[in-house]
């Protein structure tokens, strides 16, 4: 759901050249899968189009990507567990919600699995928020780089 939201945030700020947006899981019972039919629905419902499968993240992206961004307390974990197993690690590894001014308020640190616990439109809301702070402070950067 946060690749598709970030990818269509990154479209409408006409940084597509400047940003390149993917998603993996820590785990591997998807791989290769689409995205759940219930994160595809309230995609739909939003206007975002998303047609990715599910792959799992490997110690390279650490040293590919600058942000590696989580949604969950054992992503977090898992993610910074790797480090260790990537020889040049650049990537910050930030969870999606220190982007999202609402859930640090309320000290929400993650984000809820609507598989699990149902409830797409509050996973979405959360997500469509911290994609905006993080478009924001990933667009800012740009912009002081000159590379926007």
């Amino acid at each position: 759901m946060a690749e598709a939201v970030f990818i269509e945030m990154v479209k409408h700020a006409g940084l597509q050249n400047q940003i390149s947006v993917d998603s993996a899981g820590t785990g591997d019972w998807h791989i290769g899968s689409p995205a759940h039919h219930g994160t595809r629905h309230i995609l739909r419902e939003h206007g975002v189009e998303y047609t990715g499968c599910a792959r799992q993240i490997v110690p390279e992206d650490l040293a590919e990507f600058d942000y590696v961004i989580t949604m969950d307390n054992q992503n977090l974990t898992n993610v910074r567990a790797m480090e260790e197993q990537c020889s040049d690690p650049i990537a910050q590894i930030v969870p999606l919600l220190e982007f999202c001014p609402a859930a640090k308020a309320s000290r929400l640190t993650e984000v809820p699995d609507p598989y699990l616990v149902g409830g797409f439109d509050v996973t979405y809301r959360l997500v469509y928020s911290g994609c905006r702070g993080l478009l924001e402070e990933v667009a800012a950067k740009l912009e002081g780089s000159g590379q926007e």
